[in-house]
């Protein structure tokens, strides 16, 4: 162990963080001290929920204020990007929307997979309630809306009561604490990733009006490519991600919405290693005497040693789980909060909470969502598809159903599908409006059905032997 290297100081084991000298053996730096705090943070799970509340309340501020139409027209800034006769030129917001979101998706294809092969959803059994649930969350708010839309301009809106925003239900768990049981948090995260199923092939199969048959090839032959670099065990992420760009360029001109490559090569990404801890545990072994001080001083082409270690320490885990790990943050803590900054600027006005539009998606968020999970898991459960979690009672089911009806994201990117780039100020309205009342009523009702935690015993702790 080398400990007379200047300036590594080995911390104590025993000191006030509580950590291991081994889970990070590198000298602390003056920035450490101030970027520690930061990361902390980001690591509760309601971090992510609570930035997307704060860009959403600055969006819509800045749409309800004095500089409306400057904050408004800045989404409209013009982004080109050209090579020769190919020329990208479109508006920041279809940018963020068209482009960035793709990362989005491509977390979402990632923990879909994820939960189909390793969670919740690989087992039938298991995944019954959650489908049958999501299914319930989806046709009903779909239907609802439709026998109020039906015939009208506002039909095309029928897909954005369906969707359920994982973060801000995340985030309404954590806030409530311990005595949400451990399984309906499963059940609600579970129904939020088969919800997102959902989404995807509403957006899909919903809203795709016309279809480039020529530009439909170039993309599945970039897709075809894709599957074939990985059968043949092509390991490095940029040529993916340059066959990915082109596939998503080809996806964007063929009429079919660009941000589903995202979905699609998250589904393709393998979700099993090709190094065994055993067998890096015996390369480390072999290694070993490399590290040592003089050895390694005098040692020529270090840096590929160290490059060679990184590479087979970052094979020890899947694609899949690396991909997850390196990217949910972006997509939780960057892309989803840009897009509630360029989206959720909505000029509120009280005739528009009175809109039919409004009212609809405020009724199949608000309403439609709760009654459709639970009458679907009631008769998923009736016919014994299907068995109510243990310590999860029918009015605690129910009162976590209110929360399925926080939209918010997936609703306004449906929103923007159905009624043009920017959508409909009336729909946006109402998803804001219903989702929050979701959020409010859904997070009542289960500090009010749930089991009252138990205060912490006050007796002395035992004494140390």
């Amino acid at each position: 162990m080398i400990t007379d290297q200047p300036g590594f100081d080995l911390p104590d084991p025993h000191d006030k963080h509580g950590t291991n000298p081994l889970d990070n053996p590198l000298p602390d730096q003056p920035i450490d001290k101030w970027l520690r705090p930061f990361v902390r943070y980001l690591q509760f799970q309601t971090t992510s929920g609570f930035m997307l509340v704060l860009c959403a309340a600055i969006a819509l501020i800045a749409a309800n204020s004095a500089w409306s139409e400057s904050y408004l027209a800045f989404w409209e800034t013009e982004v080109t990007l050209g090579f020769g006769d190919l020329i990208f030129r479109h508006s920041l917001h279809h940018v963020i929307n068209d482009g960035v979101m793709v990362i989005f998706f491509f977390v979402i294809g990632l923990e879909v997979k994820r939960e189909l092969v390793h969670g919740a959803l690989s087992n039938l059994k298991q995944a019954s309630l959650p489908i049958a649930a999501a299914m319930g969350g989806m046709l009903v708010p779909a239907g609802l809306y439709l026998s109020l839309q039906y015939g009208e301009p506002g039909m095309r809106g029928w897909g954005i009561p369906m969707a359920t925003d994982i973060a801000f239900v995340v985030g309404c768990l954590a806030i409530l604490g311990p005595r949400v049981p451990h399984r309906l948090r499963i059940l609600l995260l579970s129904l939020a990733i088969v919800d997102d199923i959902g989404a995807i092939v509403v957006i899909a199969l919903g809203y795709t009006e016309s279809l480039d048959a020529q530009y439909l090839l170039m993309a599945a032959i970039a897709i075809a490519l894709v599957h074939m670099m990985s059968r043949l065990g092509v390991r490095r992420f940029p040529p993916y991600i340059a066959v990915g760009a082109i596939a998503w360029i080809a996806l964007h001109e063929s009429g079919v919405h660009a941000t589903l490559i995202g979905v699609i090569l998250g589904l393709m990404t393998p979700d099993k290693s090709v190094l065994v801890p055993e067998r890096f545990r015996d390369y480390l072994h072999v290694r070993e005497e490399d590290f040592g001080d003089r050895r390694w001083a005098e040692r020529s082409h270090r840096a590929e040693i160290v490059q060679e270690v990184q590479r087979l320490t970052r094979e020890t885990v899947s694609p899949l789980e690396y991909l997850e790990m390196t990217l949910h943050p972006w997509a939780a803590y960057v892309i989803m909060p840009l897009f509630a900054l360029a989206n959720a600027g909505v000029p509120i006005e009280p005739q528009n909470i009175g809109d039919p539009v409004a009212i609809a998606v405020m009724l199949g968020l608000v309403v439609g969502k709760p009654v459709g999970i639970a009458l679907f898991s009631w008769i998923a459960i009736r016919i014994g598809l299907a068995e109510l979690p243990q310590g999860v009672s029918w009015p605690v089911l129910l009162s976590g159903s209110c929360l399925a009806g926080i939209g918010f994201t997936m609703a306004l990117f449906i929103d923007g599908l159905a009624f043009g780039a920017y959508g409909l100020t009336t729909a946006k309205t109402g998803v804001i409006v219903g989702s929050a009342v979701s959020a409010v009523v859904g997070m009542g009702l289960l500090l009010w059905t749930l089991p009252k935690q138990k205060p912490a015993s006050s007796a002395p702790p035992p004494p140390n032997l």
